[in-house]
């Protein structure tokens, strides 16, 4: 199985700036691109302006992040039933958490508790990483992967593939070790390097984009994020999405 442009997503986080400048705009223009799905993020914040506009523009949302731990799981849920998201992802948790194996424990044991909420309401949960939970080691292994030992079944990972090469590891490796766990990822290039302005269109850095193409087969989203970049936003996203039809057809 191969990921397919049928599952081509874009973060929305990406063009925040647009989105807070015209939001209907902003998104008839990714859906001029090709897109027909987006992440929204800060969910419980967005979801009352996106979810008629995503209609509108003939756009869904199956993936979203939001605060999930140590965040109002309830408010989360009910946003993403405005919006039709099946997949809420936690975005980010403080460094300092991911540094022994209790701590890890403890964050895996707040998501378990978000996923048993959210089954019922027909929502996954899961988590994404940066850069850190791969570099910081735990026993010699990447806290995230000790991480992803202590999480339920139901608990899913999005795995933000540049970052983890950041982290210092090899990509493919990481996802055939975490499996099945793994149902959506961030695409992204770049140099390598925590700058965020050093992040290019997918395809065009440093990053080996082709071997992280071929590892992530059975992923039900593939999506595209910069961070920042020093050219235009929109003209990455759009060189983006190119490559990547062109690489996955």
């Amino acid at each position: 199985m191969t990921l397919d442009t049928s599952k081509i997503s874009v973060q929305l986080y990406t063009v925040r700036e647009a989105l807070a400048a015209d939001l209907g705009g902003t998104l008839a223009r990714l859906a001029s691109i090709g897109f027909r799905q987006v992440e929204p993020f800060g969910l419980q914040d967005s979801a009352a302006s996106l979810a008629p506009l995503l209609a509108e523009h003939g756009l869904s949302a199956p993936s979203a992040h939001a605060k999930v731990v140590g965040g109002d799981v309830d408010a989360v849920l009910a946003a993403a039933a405005q919006t039709g998201t099946t997949l809420v992802v936690e975005p980010h948790v403080d460094p300092q958490r991911w540094t022994t194996a209790e701590d890890v424990a403890a964050i895996a044991a707040e998501l378990n508790a978000a996923a048993e909420r959210a089954a019922d309401a027909g929502v996954t949960i899961g988590y994404h990483n940066h850069e850190f939970e791969l570099a910081t080691k735990i026993d010699g292994r990447p806290a995230l992967e000790v991480f992803a030992d202590h999480l339920a079944d139901g608990v899913a990972l999005e795995v933000d593939t540049y970052w983890a090469v950041v982290g210092g590891v090899d990509v493919p490796e990481l996802l055939g070790r975490l499996g099945s766990r793994v149902k959506a990822v961030h695409l992204k290039d770049g140099d390598g390097s925590r700058d965020n302005t050093k992040q290019v269109a997918f395809g065009s850095g440093q990053v080996d984009v082709d071997s992280i193409l071929a590892a992530v087969g059975g992923v039900d989203l593939g999506v595209i994020e910069l961070d920042d970049t020093t050219g235009d936003m929109f003209t990455a996203v759009e060189n983006s999405y190119s490559y990547l039809v062109k690489a996955l057809s």
